[in-house]
């Protein structure tokens, strides 16, 4: 931890940023709490049109709630791709060339199938060294992900 000007500042342990566009960027934050658990935080940042700067949009996701998160969010994202868009070219957004500004950048990939479970599998990279007890959520439980 750092702390400046006696205002407690939080460092990640782990941190990892996907560009989404020009504008929005995600970031993946595994930072460590004083009774020495962690916890995620995800946060959106967009550049704003009309000044300089970014609005930001802060989720914390504690350790109780990774696999039920992971759990959602695969089948919220399959089900817009295979149920509702099976038509739609999700691969046309992973551009092989950098956006304006950028340096490098990622070749397509060639199957939405793929995408999802690589995509589940980056963010159980992020969360599975923090998990104490990394058991999978498919252990026969009947519990469902809260609907709003």
């Amino acid at each position: 931890m750092a702390y400046e000007n006696n205002d407690k500042k939080m460092e990640s342990v782990y941190s990892k940023r996907i560009r989404a566009g020009k504008r929005r960027t995600y970031f993946f934050d595994v930072r460590e709490t004083r009774g020495s658990d962690y916890y995620l935080t995800i946060t959106e940042s967009r550049k704003r049109f009309d000044s300089d700067g970014y609005d930001r949009h802060k989720i914390f996701l504690y350790k109780e709630d990774f696999n039920k998160f992971v759990k959602g969010l695969g089948e919220a994202v399959d089900y817009v791709k295979t149920e509702l868009m099976p038509d739609f070219d999700f691969d046309a957004f992973n551009h092989d060339t950098p956006y304006e500004g950028e340096e490098g950048g990622e070749a397509p990939v060639q199957n939405n199938t793929e995408v999802i479970k690589e995509e589940v599998a980056e963010v159980k990279e992020v969360i599975a060294p923090v998990v104490e007890n990394n058991t999978p959520l498919d252990n026969g439980s009947t519990e469902e992900v809260d609907k709003w």
